[in-house]
């Protein structure tokens, strides 16, 4: 399935907080063992794929970087984010200081019995960032609650932090994954970093804000 493509007709009107979304995330974790600068110091990465789907109020694709944070707040911080949609672009710019830029995604899905797999790809100005390949076995695990929270330094859209709680359901399982992270494209800092573990979580439902 290509979700790069954008309506001529697609505006920047986002919805107001909290975004109530639906999707699936497949979600890799890294170790990195060198400093990049002050927003990506070495340590723990997760690296996600988003696909959000209907009902949610916006519909698009999403790549992200973030790492854990203990100050001034437990939470994750996204220290690169990537979607197919301008309205998703300003609203998490303005509403969260998600320093969100746009891209072009292709996805791929599929399925032989239980194990579903999905082929990732993104670019940004034509240029390679990463693309992954998944298979998991999610259709058969139960649904589970989830919760955390997203704290964010400022951006020229929103002069102050910003905290954001995320809180839902899902199907969680782990998943094989493979990546490949273009080294000179811009997330070439994290191509050198070691692969942990990966997960898929399938039909979340997701109130985030």
């Amino acid at each position: 399935m290509r979700t790069a493509e954008r309506p001529e007709t697609e505006t920047t009107a986002y919805p107001p907080a909290p975004w109530a979304m639906h999707g699936h995330m497949w979600l890799s974790v890294f170790r990195l063992g060198r400093d990049v600068d002050a927003q990506r110091p070495r340590g723990i990465y997760g690296i996600a794929w988003v696909s959000y789907r209907d009902p949610s109020p916006l519909t698009y694709g999403e790549l992200l970087v973030a790492r854990p944070v203990s100050e001034p707040t437990r939470a994750v911080t996204i220290t690169d984010i990537w979607v197919d949609s301008p309205a998703s672009v300003a609203g998490g710019r303005a509403l969260w200081a998600i320093p969100k830029d746009l891209a072009d995604f292709d996805l791929d899905e599929g399925s032989r019995g239980p194990v579903s797999t999905a082929s990732w790809s993104a670019r940004v100005d034509g240029r390679r960032v990463a693309t992954a390949r998944f298979s998991d076995v999610s259709s058969l695990t139960p649904r589970v609650p989830f919760k955390g929270g997203t704290w964010q330094p400022p951006i020229d859209e929103h002069v102050d932090d910003a905290t954001a709680v995320l809180k839902g359901t899902s199907r969680p399982s782990p998943c094989r994954a493979t990546w490949d992270i273009a080294p000179d494209g811009p997330l070439g800092w994290l191509a050198g970093a070691r692969q942990l573990a990966s997960f898929r979580m399938r039909d979340f439902a997701m109130s985030f804000g």
